[in-house]
Parts: structure tokens; sequence; C-alpha cells
């Protein structure tokens, strides 16, 4: 696997998506990129990323302050390593669709095994949870992504290959609620202006809500 989504050859762009599925935000800039896809059929590549490992070595883990939730928070994106390796981007893609619902918008923690079920994936890969065996394999797939934009970030990683053009990569966009329709396709035109213009590092302002809408 190479660290760059090709060039379809047919005048749509190709987009690399590195998620950590645990992350809430991450999820409703998923269902905005779903939605460009499905207006514009751009090419989407799901690739896993994961926090803990962005986050090793700090005093504080800023996704976990109170060390309430511990090893679980690898658990997720263990799976989604394992769907990836065994089945591909599109499964994982699906995957990460019925695990996010469960996860952020039902409140379904232990749901990592009923999205599998969900998504008609075999019932095994729920043991990768508990198993060191795909951490090499996060590790390689983060390091794609976070190579492209620094460690100063979080989830998700988006790289964007314009048909025939030079490929640009960001954290974010951190959005909420998931815009549609055509408030989808702004933002996503803005994204191309913003990633044609060399040298540009940063744009942000502070949240005004502590977790995303997913009305």
């Amino acid at each position: 696997m190479t660290d760059e989504a090709a060039d379809p050859g047919d005048g749509t762009h190709a987009v690399d998506f590195w998620f950590d599925p645990v992350c809430p935000w991450t999820w409703t800039t998923a269902r905005w990129l779903t939605e460009v896809r499905r207006l514009t059929g751009i090419r989407v590549r799901w690739r896993v990323m994961s926090l803990e490992v962005l986050n090793e070595g700090r005093e504080v883990n800023p996704e976990d302050p109170e060390g309430e939730w511990g090893d679980y928070l690898r658990q997720p994106v263990r799976v989604c390593a394992a769907v990836a390796e065994h089945h591909g981007s599109d499964a994982l893609g699906r995957y990460y669709a019925a695990l996010a619902v469960r996860l952020h918008e039902r409140g379904e923690w232990d749901g990592l095994a009923r999205a599998l079920d969900d998504t008609g994936l075999p019932a095994e890969l729920a043991a990768a949870a508990e198993s060191q065996a795909y951490d090499e394999a996060v590790r390689a797939s983060h390091a794609e992504g976070i190579a492209l934009v620094g460690t100063d970030v979080g989830s998700p990683v988006l790289a964007v290959t314009p048909p025939g053009g030079a490929r640009f990569a960001f954290f974010g966009p951190v959005v909420s609620p998931t815009p549609r329709g055509d408030d989808a396709l702004r933002l996503w035109d803005g994204l191309l202006t913003l990633g044609g213009v060399p040298g540009l590092y940063e744009i942000k302002r502070t949240r005004t809500h502590e977790m995303p809408s997913f009305d």
C-alpha cells in the first residue's frame, strides 16, 4: 500500500481520510465527506490513525485527562485496522460508519462487535480489540497521515489529490453540525481553494460547544 491515493484519471478528486473512531468530531467530518462523495463522485480511501499514539509521552493525555478510559481508547482503532487489513478500505468505511453511529450517536461504547454484525463482517475481528496484533499496522498508517501535517494536530487528517494536480493535506475540517447539500459543497470548494495556496498553515477559531451535534 502506498501512502497516497492515486489520481483516478477520470477528472475526480482522490481523498485519503485518516480517522480515530473514538473522536466524535471526526465523525461529523466523515459524514460531511460522505455527503460530498455522494454529490460529486470523489474517491475516498479510509485510513486509521490513533490519538493514543499521537499523545504518547505527554504528561496528561488530552483525550483522557482523568485516566478513566485506559486501554479502551486503543480498542476501536485496532478493530478498524483488522477490518482494513483483511477486507480493504471500502469495508473499513462501512464499518466506521456503523461503529460511529453506535459509539457517538447511541452511546454504545461496547458496540464494536455489533457494528461488525451491522456491516456483515466476521465476528472474530472483534478479538483484535484486546490484542496487540494490529498495533504495528495502526502505527504505520498513523505515521503516514501525520507525516503530511505534523504532530500538532488531531483526528481527522484529510489529504486530497486533485486530478492532475499536487496533493495537499490538512487536519480537519472540524465542523458541526454536518453540512449537507449546497453547504457541503461550499465547504468542499473552500477546502480545495485553501489547499491550492502554498504556505497556508492554519485557520482556526475557538469551538463554542464541547461536543458536536449529530442532528
